[in-house]
C-alpha cells in the first residue's frame, strides 16, 4: 500500500516537474514578440514581476513573518533572482536566440564552482572540474567561436550577466542558510519556498519599478497584437502565457514537484527547461540553431548537470547548487524547485 502511493507521488511529481519545465522553457518565447513589437524589456520584466508579485500577495501575507525571520534572504532572491535574472535574460533574448541565452546562463553551476574553489578556497571534486570544461566548450559550441565570435557580444554578455546574477544569489543564500536558527540556539525550519518566492516577487517589483521607469511605458502597445513567426498574436494574451504559466504555475507546480521527488531528480528534469525553450522558440519564433550548437548545447547541459551533482557541501551547511535558471542554496535548496530562478 505505502509502496503503491509512494509511486503515484513520484509519478505525480515527475509530471508536475515535466509541466513547471515546460512553463519556464515558455517565457523567452512570450516575452520576445513583446518586446520586438516595440515593448522595452525592462517593462517586459517589470510587467511579469509586478503582476505575479500581486497575485502571490495573499501568500506573502500568510508568510509575512519572512519579512523578520528572513530579510537578507528574501531580499537576495528579489535582487538577484528576480530582478537581476530576469532583466538581463530579457535584454539578451531581444539580441541573441532565446536557446542560446538559456544555454549560456547553464553556466552558472560552473561559476558557483569557481567561487567555491577560488573564493571560499575549499576544494572540488574532479568530477565537478570536468562538469566546468564540459560546460565552458558546450558554450563555445553554442556561440560557435570558430566563426570569430560572430554572435551579438552584447547579448552574450547580457546572458552572461543574468549567469552572475544567480551566483550572486546562490553565494547570499549560502551564507543566509548557515545562520538558520532561532532564538534558542536550535536549527530552525526552512523558510517557506512559496513565501521566499512571494515576496521575492514583491521585492523584485519595487526593485524594478525604480529602474524600468513603467509610467513612461507605451502601455497602447499591449491592446495590440505581436508577431510570431509571421502570424499575430494579441499581445495581452502573450503577457498572460508570461504571468500566470511562466511565473505563477511554472514556480507553483515546481515546489511541490521537488517535494513530491528529491532536489536531485527535480534538478535533473529542470535540466529539460534549455531544451523546451529551444524547442518552442524553434517552432514558434522560427530561431533555428545549426548541428554544432544543438550539440554544444547538449554538452553545456551535461557539464551543467555533472557540475551540480558534484558541487561540495561545507561542514556546516549546504552548499548551493544546481543548474540553470536555478538553484537555491542554504535551508532552502531544494524547496524552490531546485532554486529556480525565474525566466
Amino acid at each position: 500500500m505505502h509502496a503503491s502511493s509512494g509511486f503515484q507521488g513520484r509519478s505525480a511529481g515527475l509530471g508536475l516537474a515535466l509541466l513547471s519545465a515546460f512553463a519556464f522553457g515558455g517565457s523567452g518565447v512570450a516575452a520576445k514578440p513583446l518586446i520586438e513589437a516595440g515593448l522595452d524589456p525592462l517593462h517586459v520584466v517589470w510587467l511579469r514581476v509586478a503582476g505575479a508579485a500581486v497575485i502571490m500577495l495573499p501568500v506573502a501575507w500568510r508568510h509575512r513573518n519572512l519579512v523578520r525571520e528572513r530579510p537578507a534572504l528574501l531580499a537576495g532572491f528579489g535582487l538577484f533572482a528576480v530582478a537581476g535574472v530576469q532583466a538581463f535574460y530579457f535584454a539578451s533574448i531581444s539580441r541573441i536566440p532565446v536557446g542560446v541565452a538559456l544555454l549560456v546562463e547553464y553556466l552558472a553551476p560552473a561559476l558557483v564552482l569557481g567561487w567555491v574553489r577560488f573564493v571560499q578556497r575549499r576544494p572540488v571534486t574532479r568530477a565537478a572540474a570536468v562538469g566546468v570544461v564540459l560546460a565552458v566548450g558546450g558554450l563555445a559550441c553554442v556561440v560557435e567561436v570558430w566563426a570569430g565570435l560572430s554572435f551579438d557580444l552584447l547579448g552574450l554578455l547580457l546572458a552572461l550577466g543574468a549567469a552572475c546574477c544567480q551566483v550572486g544569489y546562490f553565494v547570499l543564500s549560502d551564507h543566509g542558510g548557515q545562520g538558520g536558527r532561532d532564538g534558542e540556539g536550535e536549527r530552525a525550519e526552512p523558510p517557506h519556498p512559496v513565501g521566499v518566492i512571494a515576496y521575492g516577487l514583491i521585492v523584485g517589483a519595487a526593485v524594478l519599478t525604480a529602474v524600468a521607469r513603467p509610467w513612461g511605458m507605451d502601455w497602447s502597445l499591449l491592446g495590440g497584437s505581436a508577431g510570431m513567426n509571421g502570424d499575430e498574436v494579441p499581445a495581452w494574451l502573450l503577457l498572460g502565457w508570461i504571468v500566470l504559466l511562466a511565473t505563477v504555475l511554472a514556480y507553483i507546480t515546481g515546489v511541490v514537484s521537488v517535494r513530491l521527488l528529491s532536489p536531485q531528480v527535480a534538478g535533473v528534469v529542470a535540466c529539460l527547461e534549455a531544451v523546451i525553450a529551444t524547442g518552442l522558440a524553434w517552432v514558434l519564433l522560427g530561431e533555428h540553431l545549426s548541428a554544432p550548437q544543438l550539440i554544444g548545447g547538449f554538452v553545456v547541459l551535461t557539464g551543467a548537470f555533472i557540475a551540480q551533482s558534484a558541487a561540495p557541501k561545507p561542514p556546516s551547511g549546504p552548499v548551493a547548487a544546481g543548474a540553470g535558471t536555478g538553484v537555491v542554496a542554504g535551508d532552502v535548496e531544494g524547496e524552490l524547485s531546485s532554486g529556480r530562478a525565474p525566466h
